[in-house]
């Protein structure tokens, strides 16, 4: 993973080129305190401020230059604003003219950042730009959070044949020894027994790829107790109710959400926030065999509901169910998974907008004002009480889908998970797409992390305010 610490260093006077940003606003004033030739060049490339993430060189003798960037506003910097600097300006050292970057600091971190390991080196890569920043607290912040968020673009990426159950498991292990996290893997006999929805969904899979329950735990004991879940879903081939080819070609992400929540996990170890952090990841391969999970078949899950199985292919739903089961039984003051569950979802809210479903106003409004001030934006859709009948079985006590109706996908699969909840919990699970389907400055095609800022933005808030 690229090192994000030698990008973001203390400002203590090293030499560096001067980085101007103004935006429609301010830019009229601005220019009036440059020196002529800066007013001639800008005034022949149409430079106005206007030009959202354009940016011009001010030439200053030999190889010196200063950088006019035009932003959406100047004082209020997204975490978006200096990506375009990062990924194009040429290595060096680098200073914004007035104030800290602040929360843009993420985006010139993450411009840096490039999931090569499949590629070919190349001889003329460019060196580092670096920003130098007077908070040093802040730069420790920013850091770990394009680790977090690199953390989940590499995991997504990764092709399904180097990260099956067995690899993620290794991967949690490496992060859990990091902050001091217990491991604690449930696989075997042990799984079928106590964790039959998990058990079941992995059953057609390789004895390599074999499905596991992914616990870690730590934290001071006396603090509150928390669970984080993720959806650890390798690869998803739908099962029997077999995915279109086309459909199928992205299920390497479908462990996006338990690469959120391990993220998650590792930046609240990394800030140290005062809680109990129960992780669990359920994965395994949605894969098929003779001993696949059959539409018709009826499995016990670890609650004591008896699930019908309507569609093999609504599989997340199923190892979640089990994991929260699991989680409610330790008491936790909260619980937020993260799982890509539905196409229904993204149908509704387009790739940029996770889903948000709560039980808890409270934590749903502190999760959305979390997401909107820090540009991680997030959505609430309802838990329906009517929608209740969608998950009838004639012969179980629920199904694990509306029988083939296409109406209210992600509202559904919610509510199928909100029956695994304990009823005094709070609860948030994000339906995410943890996917970019086209690129934009610092935020490539592929893997992404959405709604993992805006988690961690609310809890921090909550067990550490201000």
């Amino acid at each position: 993973m690229t090192d994000f610490s030698k990008l973001l260093v203390a400002d203590r006077g090293q030499k560096a080129r001067i980085i101007h940003l103004v935006d429609k606003e301010s830019f009229d004033e601005w220019a009036k305190s440059r020196p002529a030739e800066d007013r001639a060049l800008l005034k022949a490339h149409a430079f106005n401020g206007k030009s959202g993430f354009a940016f011009a060189i001010l030439p200053r003798g030999a190889d010196e230059f200063e950088v006019v960037s035009a932003v959406a506003d100047a004082k209020s910097l997204s975490p978006w604003c200096l990506t375009k600097l990062g990924e194009s300006l040429p290595e060096g050292t680098y200073r914004l003219a007035d104030g800290e970057p602040g929360q843009a600091a993420l985006g010139w971190l993450l411009a840096q950042h490039r999931f090569d390991t499949y590629r070919k080196a190349e001889e003329s890569e460019r060196g580092p730009r670096v920003l130098l920043t007077g908070e040093p607290a802040r730069s420790d912040a920013a850091i770990r959070l394009a680790e977090s968020t690199a953390l989940v673009r590499e995991l997504v990426n990764t092709p399904a044949m180097d990260l099956g159950p067995g690899e993620l498991e290794q991967v949690v292990r490496d992060e859990a020894e990091k902050f001091g996290g217990v491991v604690r893997v449930i696989s075997g006999d042990e799984l079928s027994s106590g964790y039959p929805l998990i058990a079941s969904v992995g059953a057609a899979a390789t004895r390599e790829r074999s499905p596991r329950l992914i616990e870690v735990e730590w934290g001071n004991p006396e603090h509150p107790r928390i669970a984080i879940i993720g959806k650890g879903v390798c690869f998803d081939s739908g099962g029997l109710d077999i995915k279109l080819a086309s459909w199928m070609r992205l299920m390497k992400k479908d462990m996006g959400g338990a690469a959120h929540a391990l993220a998650l996990a590792r930046l609240i170890a990394g800030e140290r926030l005062p809680v109990r952090v129960h992780l669990l990841i359920p994965a395994v391969e949605n894969a098929v065999s003779g001993n696949a999970l059959r539409p018709g078949d009826i499995v016990k899950s670890r609650l004591g509901l008896q699930v019908e199985i309507d569609n093999t292919d609504a599989e997340g739903r199923l190892i979640l169910a089990d994991a929260l089961a699991k989680a409610g039984e330790s008491g936790p003051e909260l619980i937020i998974d993260f799982a890509t569950l539905t196409g229904a979802a993204r149908t509704a809210l387009g790739p940029d907008l996770p889903a948000l479903f709560s039980n808890d106003d409270e934590l749903s409004d502190q999760l959305a004002s979390a997401g909107k001030a820090i540009t991680d934006p997030i959505w609430r859709l309802p838990l329906w009480d009517a929608y209740d009948e969608m998950l009838k079985s004639d012969i179980a006590d629920l199904a694990n889908a509306a029988g083939g109706s296409p109406m209210a996908g992600a509202i559904v699969a919610a509510m199928f998970l909100e029956r695994f909840v304990p009823a005094d919990t709070p609860w948030a699970h994000f339906d995410t797409y943890a996917w970019r389907d086209a690129a934009k400055p610092g935020r490539p095609k592929g893997g992404e992390a959405l709604g993992l800022r805006a988690a961690f933005t609310a809890l921090t808030a909550r067990y550490r305010p201000s």
